[in-house]
């Protein structure tokens, strides 16, 4: 399976702490936030990667070392990753898992989406007593399936949030390929992926993963920075280090 790392924003929320690097370049820990992704994807049995850059892509290219293809938006000023994605589509025909860059998240969330049965499915959080506002892209599920997706949706009609990290199968692909293309030629660039998920959603059954509570966090601001740096990186350090210490008395 193909990975594809959406990453062509700037994140201008964010230049406090990345100044005038790209959002995926934010730093927690030793690593940035895309080299996290891409050593997550590879643990996952997944080496055939390609990130879609727009701002400073060659910075991007060269965090990313050897081995990663690469796709340019560059118009990514006036796009959003409904187009870096669609400008990845002839890449996405034997089916892929696609990430958001600025998804900071335990291996074992990749892991349970890759090994769902369900080849077309997204990762949702559902924290019991989660309250929602404007910035969630959030999910209601119907029968285990999104019925609806989009930062819009009533809070009190959301069942979780969506984590920023999908998978299609094949014939998903081509299906949602179609989609996305049915979006562009209505002039919906700027609209983000789950657009395109949700119109996936209407007509093909689009399956909903839990997260289980294990640690996660989308970065967009300042303070989400500080949150995943204090509070997140910090609960998958220590959850890795247990799963360590298991498998080696094991």
């Amino acid at each position: 399976m193909r990975a594809v790392i959406l990453a062509a924003g700037r994140g201008g929320r964010l230049r406090d702490v990345t100044g005038n690097r790209p959002k995926c370049l934010a730093r927690i820990g030793e690593r940035t936030l895309i080299d996290r992704q891409i050593r997550a994807l590879r643990r996952c049995g997944i080496d055939t990667i390609t990130v879609v850059a727009g701002f400073r892509a060659a910075d991007v290219r060269r965090s990313c070392g050897a081995g990663i293809d690469f796709v340019v938006n560059a118009r990514y000023a006036s796009t959003n990753s409904l187009y870096s994605l669609w400008l990845a589509r002839d890449l996405l025909l034997d089916g892929f898992v696609v990430l958001n860059c600025d998804v900071l998240f335990h291996d074992q969330l990749l892991r349970d989406l890759l090994s769902s049965r369900d080849e077309d499915a997204l990762l949702m959080a559902a924290p019991r007593g989660q309250s929602y506002g404007d910035e969630e892209m959030k999910i209601s599920v119907r029968r285990g399936c999104v019925a609806e997706i989009a930062k819009t949706l009533e809070p009190d009609a959301a069942d979780g949030e969506n984590v920023g990290i999908a998978k299609f199968g094949a014939d998903g692909a081509r299906r949602l390929i179609a989609a996305m293309g049915e979006l562009i030629d209505a002039e919906q660039r700027f609209a983000w992926a789950p657009r395109a998920f949700k119109r996936f959603a209407q007509d093909q059954p689009l399956h909903a993963v839990g997260t289980r509570g294990l640690p996660w966090t989308e970065i967009d601001t300042p303070d989400d920075y500080r949150h995943g740096v204090e509070h997140v990186y910090p609960a998958i350090r220590d959850a890795l280090d247990r799963q360590t210490r298991v498998e080696v008395r094991a």
